[in-house]
């Protein structure tokens, strides 16, 4: 129960940030609503085009809604150029306005569609012209059917806000997608209580609204509406005394969403306030958009690993070996976007097959080659980029391997899968200290089939430059064996003695001698 107090009373900043973007967002759908909802009460084409499309939006998964955004933008940034960002809240409120928009459009609609015949002929009757007519007429009699269908946005909006987390955008989704990452329940819960005491606390004050609409009762429609603005005006406060305080530069540290990554960043964080600076961090994103996150400026810091960069964004196949890879990588960034890549860390994190060792040892398998004649009836698990990734394909056709089934998890239950017997084989990494505590076995891969994953240091264009930056993190370079990764890594993935994702970088930077123990 204390770790769950402790959590919600953390959630000062991305509570604040998500009352402001999920009201952006329903202002948004609001304001591409009712124009609409005038034209189609008066234009049968209008209102099926129109709520057609709304009705579309709504059945594309507010996940894919928000990262579709992302490549939008990115073709809108080469006609409007570099200024327009991809990532964070502008993303973020384009997808959710959307969103937003059907419960209010079809709420305007029918009210509009449905006004009492009576009333518009009384209007007529008394020489209204078709404005006098809406503003004492239609827009009485169909406000409380507006005000219903903001209710629902507002519901809706406030709980796929909490996905905003996956490009960029700080909500209360950084919380969950950590607690789940890292298996702090407390966290998770966390998240999901200040999510839901949102959406019933934002669902009440409008219902207040709504209800003195109806009953013709201003006063009450006054304080749901004041209480409203007071609630939003406090979360700007909120995040502009966030954004205050002293320091030499504010850095953004990107992370994608698994253990290490938490870990690593903290780790950097922490080094980067002894020097001064102030941080924030942008938990939860996938590889390509960390990695146009950090060539754009959108995020300062970074973690990657040379494997990824290597098939992912040079979109080579071949490997020519750790030095010439990274070599090619540094020259890469530098020509390409001006991206600095402060060094190597001094592990790898590859992408491997691992099996059970006691299940691989009985069926003699030690090798991805090996899997070729028993892969027919066995299922594999990868994570969500997996098999979509260029090693997956190149690892399946290396070894013609043909699984009778693949399936999906989240990086944390890959490994509770294949203990379950719900997967035979994991996309795992080695530098994961689950791979000794559960006692699995990485498949060797005599074909080279996969490239090396070394974890290098990403620094922004915007700081490329910046001598005391790089002066802070030099420590860091080099330093971070495999084993220490792993110990590290294990101290948030354990489930006994388990520690929190600041205490695992603590220990990590002290065992590296970059800080004192403490």
């Amino acid at each position: 129960m204390s770790d769950l107090i402790s959590a919600l009373l953390r959630l000062g900043p991305q509570l604040a940030e998500h009352v402001l973007l999920s009201a952006a967002a329903v202002a948004l759908g609001l304001a591409m609503a009712l124009p609409l909802a005038l034209w189609a009460a008066r234009s049968r084409t209008v209102a099926r085009l129109a709520l057609g499309f709304a009705s579309l939006v709504q059945t594309i998964p507010a996940l894919a809604l928000l990262a579709l955004f992302f490549p939008i933008l990115l073709a809108a940034r080469a006609v409007f150029g570099e200024g327009l960002p991809t990532l964070g809240f502008l993303p973020a409120w384009l997808a959710l306005g959307l969103y937003a928009l059907l419960p209010i459009l079809r709420n305007a609609v029918t009210a509009l569609t449905h006004v009492d015949a009576e009333a518009l002929e009384a209007a007529d009757g008394i020489g209204m012209t078709r404005w006098q007519r809406l503003r004492h007429v239609e827009a009485p009699l169909a406000a409380p059917y507006v005000m219903a269908g903001i209710r629902t946005a507002s519901v809706w909006t406030i709980g796929a806000a909490t996905l905003a987390t996956t490009i960029g955008q700080r909500s209360l989704g950084d919380p969950i997608f950590a607690g789940l990452q890292t298996q702090n329940w407390a966290l998770v819960l966390a998240g999901c209580i200040a999510s839901a005491s949102l959406a019933l606390v934002a669902d009440g004050l409008l219902g207040l609204v709504e209800r003195g609409i109806a009953a013709r009762r201003p006063r009450l429609a006054w304080i749901g509406a004041a209480l409203a603005l007071a609630g939003l005006a406090a979360a700007g406060f909120t995040q502009v005394r966030a954004s205050g305080g002293e320091g030499r530069e504010v850095v953004t540290i990107g992370a994608k969403s698994f253990s290490e990554q938490y870990i690593l960043a903290r780790a950097i964080g922490m080094m980067l306030e002894d020097a001064g600076y102030r941080v924030d961090y942008r938990d939860g994103l996938g590889s390509a958009v960390v990695h146009e996150a950090v060539t754009s400026s959108a995020i300062d810091i970074s973690i990657d690993y040379t494997g990824t960069l290597w098939a992912n964004q040079l979109g080579r196949t071949d490997n020519p070996g750790r030095a010439a890879m990274f070599d090619t990588i540094v020259s890469w960034e530098q020509r390409t976007s001006g991206t600095k890549v402060l060094g190597r860390l001094g592990f790898e994190n590859a992408y491997g097959l691992a099996m059970d060792r006691e299940k691989a040892d009985r069926a003699g398998i030690a090798t991805i080659g090996d899997l070729a004649t028993g892969a027919p009836g066995m299922t594999i698990g990868g994570d969500p980029e997996w098999f979509e990734r260029p090693e997956w394909h190149a690892v399946r056709e290396a070894y013609d391997l043909r699984f009778a089934s693949q399936r999906t998890f989240a990086p944390t239950f890959m490994y509770n899968a294949l203990q379950s017997g719900e997967a035979d084989v994991i996309s795992a990494y080695t530098s994961d200290g689950r791979i000794a505590a559960n006692n699995l076995l990485m498949l060797e891969d005599p074909r080279e089939a996969l490239p090396n994953y070394d974890a290098i240091l990403l620094v922004s264009p915007r700081l490329a430059e910046d001598p005391a930056l790089a002066e802070a993190l030099a420590p860091l370079i080099g330093a971070i064996d495999v084993e220490t990764m792993r110990e590290s890594n294990l101290m948030v993935d354990r489930n006994e003695d388990k520690r929190s994702v600041d205490e695992a970088a603590r220990w990590l930077l002290a065992e590296i001698g970059a800080i004192e123990s403490r």
